[in-house]
């Protein structure tokens, strides 16, 4: 009997080291390169001149600064402030005050078909990277962004 409960144990530790081996979070390291090859991948198709510069004070976020610059409904645009300052910071949650972000002109990319057709498909793909995450704010950011891309 004290062998079939060691055995037991023994199984239930071995399962439990595996399961948490394969749900561990992603690396910044990856999350960083995922964001590094959208952004890439965009970086000519959306206008990026006449931007504004912001300087990230303490306390700002992005979707704050993006309500700020485009409108109190508009936080989820903050991927749009991203792909320009990408030289700056490759990861949206990890702006830092000083830090001098680019803030593009959101209605000319919106006027511009060719520019909101790929804003629309960089949105979803930066979506696509958020499930790295694995938190609850990542996933109801990329949710957020999900929802404004499914509206452009």
């Amino acid at each position: 009997m004290k062998k079939i409960i060691t055995l037991i144990l023994a199984l239930a530790l071995v399962f439990g080291i595996v399961s948490c081996a394969s749900s561990s979070s992603v690396s910044q390291d990856k999350i960083n390169k995922a964001f590094a090859d959208v952004y890439q991948k965009y970086r000519n198709d959306i206008i990026m001149d006449g931007y504004t510069i912001h300087k990230v004070q303490p306390g700002d976020t992005l979707t704050q600064i993006a309500k700020d610059r485009y409108g109190s409904d508009n936080g989820y645009y903050f991927p749009l402030i991203m792909l320009a300052s990408s030289e700056v910071i490759l990861d949206p949650d990890l702006i830092q005050p000083g830090m001098e972000l680019k803030i593009p002109d959101l209605q000319r990319n919106k006027n511009d078909a060719r520019a909101a057709k790929a804003m629309k498909n960089y949105f979803y793909e930066i979506a696509d990277v958020y499930k790295y995450k694995r938190t609850a704010e990542a996933k109801k950011t990329r949710e957020g962004i999900i929802k404004l891309a499914n509206v452009l």
